[in-house]
This record gives C-alpha cells, sequence and structure tokens, in this order.
C-alpha cells in the first residue's frame, strides 16, 4: 500500500491500557498505509524502544511521545508530551511518581468495589496490566471478566468514572506546570482531546489560552470523539492561540470500539512545524 500523507499522533500500547504490543501497532500502521505515528502511553515511555526497533527501516516515521496525567478543578485533563530527554532527572522522577501511585490507586479502587459486595481480585487486576502502570481500563476488564458489569464502558460509567462510587483521585500535575516539565525536558506539549473533560464537558478556554501563554506548543483537533461543530471551533483557536492543530486516533487497540488507528492523523509538515517547538 502506497503511504499515506498523515501521521497518527496519538496512540497506546500494552505499556499502558492499550491491547496491542508496541511492534503490533507499528506493523499495523503499516500496513494502513500510515506515513507515520507517535506513541503515547499513559505516563511510561518504556514502550518506546520496542516501537523504535519495530518501526527501524520500515519508512514509518516514529514520534517518541508519552500522555501525561494533569488535573484541573478535581477532573482529569490529560497532556501530550513528544520528543522529551527520556533521560531528564525531573521527568524521570515525574514518570516514576505518576506510575507508584497509579499501584496504590489501584488497590484503593479494588477496595471500594468489593465494599459495595463485588467479589473483585486485585491480583487479575496486575495479570491484566502486566507490568505496566495500572489505570481504570485494567480495573474495568476485571469488572467485566468477574462479571459485575457487562462492558468496560458500564464499568465507568456506574463504578470508576470520576466522581464515581470507586473513583479514586490519582497524582497529577496542574496543566501548567506539565507545560513547564515538558518544555525543560526538551519537547513539545500538545493538549489532548479538549472535548473531553468532564465526562462530555470542555476543557474551559480560559485554561488552554493559559497553557498556550506558557508555552504549549498544539492542540489536538481531529479526534474520533470530537464532532463537526468542536473540531471547527478548536481549529479556530489553534488558529487564534497560535497552535499548531493535531489529529490522532487515540487508538487504545481493540479496547472500547474497532480498531481505529489513521482514522485521524495530522499532515507531516505539521508535525515538523510542532518538532520546531520542542524545548521552546
Amino acid at each position: 500500500m502506497a503511504p499515506m500523507s498523515g501521521i497518527d499522533m496519538h496512540t497506546h500500547t500494552s505499556f499502558s491500557d492499550g491491547t496491542f504490543t508496541p511492534a503490533e501497532v507499528v506493523k499495523l500502521a503499516g500496513e494502513r498505509g500510515l506515513a507515520g505515528l507517535a506513541i503515547t502511553d499513559h505516563d511510561t515511555t518504556d514502550g518506546l524502544l520496542e516501537a523504535s526497533t519495530a518501526a527501524d527501516g520500515s519508512g514509518l516515521a516514529l514520534v517518541p511521545g508519552v500522555e501525561f496525567s494533569a488535573e484541573y478543578d478535581g477532573a482529569s485533563l490529560h497532556v501530550l508530551a513528544y520528543w522529551v530527554d527520556p533521560g531528564n532527572e525531573e521527568l524521570r522522577v515525574e514518570l516514576g511518581r505518576l506510575t507508584d501511585t497509579r499501584f496504590r490507586r489501584g488497590e484503593l479502587m479494588v477496595e471500594k468495589i468489593r465494599a459495595l459486595g463485588y467479589d473483585l481480585s486485585f491480583e487479575r487486576v496486575k495479570e491484566i496490566a502486566g507490568g505496566s502502570p495500572i489505570v481504570r481500563p485494567h480495573v474495568a476488564q476485571a469488572m467485566v471478566e468477574a462479571g459485575i458489569v457487562p462492558t468496560e464502558k458500564a464499568a465507568f460509567d456506574a463504578f470508576i468514572a470520576d466522581g464515581g462510587p470507586a473513583w479514586v483521585p490519582k497524582h497529577a500535575l496542574d496543566p501548567l506546570d506539565a507545560v513547564d516539565l515538558i518544555r525543560a525536558a526538551g519537547g513539545a506539549c500538545v493538549l489532548a482531546h479538549p472535548a473531553m473533560w468532564k465526562g462530555q464537558d470542555q476543557v474551559p478556554d480560559g485554561l488552554i489560552e493559559a497553557m498556550a501563554e506558557r508555552g504549549m506548543a498544539g492542540l489536538e483537533v481531529d479526534h474520533p470523539d470530537h464532532g463537526p461543530e468542536q473540531r471547527a471551533y478548536y481549529r479556530a483557536m489553534a488558529d487564534r492561540l497560535d497552535l499548531i492543530a493535531t489529529g490522532a486516533s487515540d487508538c487504545h487497540g481493540e479496547r472500547y470500539d474497532p480498531v481505529r488507528l489513521g482514522c485521524d492523523t495530522t499532515d507531516p509538515d505539521r508535525v515538523a512545524a510542532l518538532r520546531e517547538r520542542a524545548g521552546r
């Protein structure tokens, strides 16, 4: 298949909550004719070496990334970081803190679910995570297997979404601190899916403006969970704030929906412009 023009700038692997290994994601990107992809696992860069090895010689452009956990007004907010220096000490410390607190958070969520009268094994949650940072989809999968809920979405809706009966807050960065950390580590910062916050709410415009003022480089505009009006709104905002508008699938493999790798992408010229802003 001839290469397409697009680079998928937001994908997950089995090193966080995706169902494909990094090598499998790279292979699928080649089969789908993508020009490249970014690996952006939650709070870890551990899958990048495998992805880089798999992409070597394939002609695919591999963008190294990570999706940082941030929090604003008591709700989760995700910040994508590209081309950071993995040896940066502040970055390593923060990623370690995020990973450690995810493990304890997983334990506490299971304790809450058990206190609600359901038989759920934390050992099974750990098995599903497979040594990767524990994230809510791992708990949701264990709940489905245990017959507590019919789907992972139902696990979120009824139990573990922000503010739910089994939800546990996690350590997360202030969004402005995340921008500072990413820039100090030589990276480019992009706010992920701004229309997905507090369920179906939108990240406040004032916060996006403050992050742009702080040095954020881009805004994820084209995303499968953004409708046409939201895309148009955020594209205009990106233009107004001099941010690079990006597109990505946020693919988690077979989790949540049909495999959507490459359904939204970013033009390579925009990726090049984003990289020019790394560390700035």
